[in-house]
């Protein structure tokens, strides 16, 4: 059996008004690209995101783990909790993320799938209502999708939302978010896992969740077409806010 060649590349991505640090990893062939948006305090060195990346590369998935604020921001934000709020200012980001990915090779043609976990699921959410021609698929883990607002009515991207039994508060809070998502949803509670899946076996079964998902949602061919890309324009989003996240 042949071993999967990966490509990594560390870059540094333009994303509307600033320049975004990533490490960008593509198994040779890849069936797909999910791009991360990780969760209130936390970068693209989170160890949960980036156990659930190295499964999804196992899987033949492309992964995009990046940092959404910049070093001075995030130096901010961890005196003043000032940038991790602020859904509206990392969908605009991840959408900008989605329109370069989808012209930079080796990721170009490629199905975008998006994961957000915790806050960063509002803002994927977000994302995925704004640039529906790009992204084909969402994954929330321990997310907030009711973060997202009003632009929940907009996601046609069929979305998985992955919570833990004992995250009471979220398990809620997905529950009605899923009412007002109109396109094809799930929602899986992981037996005995907390807010952070911290348990024996808890991730394991998040990454297992979150790849059957893509799987079935973004391989294709390369698009000869340009299917999946989106036209030049802004890449913005509309805003949105709340009250609780985690890493």
């Amino acid at each position: 059996m042949n071993a999967v060649r990966m490509n990594l590349e560390r870059l540094e991505i333009p994303a509307a008004d600033v320049v975004l640090e990533a490490d960008v990893v593509v198994p040779r062939p890849a069936c797909g690209v999910v791009l991360f948006a990780h969760g209130s305090g936390s970068s693209r060195h989170s160890p949960r995101n980036r156990h659930v990346a190295g499964e999804l590369r196992r899987a033949g998935l492309a992964t995009v783990l990046v940092d959404l604020l910049t070093p001075l921001e995030e130096h901010v934000d961890l005196q003043t909790g000032e940038f991790r709020f602020d859904i509206g200012k990392l969908a605009v980001r991840l959408a900008a993320l989605a329109h370069w990915l989808a012209r930079h090779e080796p990721t170009a043609g490629l199905r975008l799938g998006l994961f957000g976990a915790s806050t960063g699921a509002g803002a994927a959410l977000v994302a995925a209502a704004a640039k529906p021609a790009l992204v084909k698929a969402v994954v929330s883990r321990g997310g907030r999708p009711d973060l997202a607002g009003e632009a929940l009515g907009s996601v046609r991207a069929p979305t998985l939302l992955i919570v833990g039994e004992r995250d009471h508060v979220v398990v809620e809070l997905n529950r009605e978010a899923m009412a007002k998502l109109p396109g094809e949803t799930r929602l899986e509670i992981v037996p005995g896992a907390s807010h952070l899946f911290e348990e024996t076996g808890a991730l394991e079964e998040v990454s297992r969740l979150a790849g059957e998902w893509f799987l079935r949602h973004l391989p294709r061919a390369r698009d000869a077409e340009g299917e999946g890309r989106d036209a030049p324009g802004d890449p913005g989003a509309p805003e949105g806010g709340g009250p609780y996240g985690g890493p």
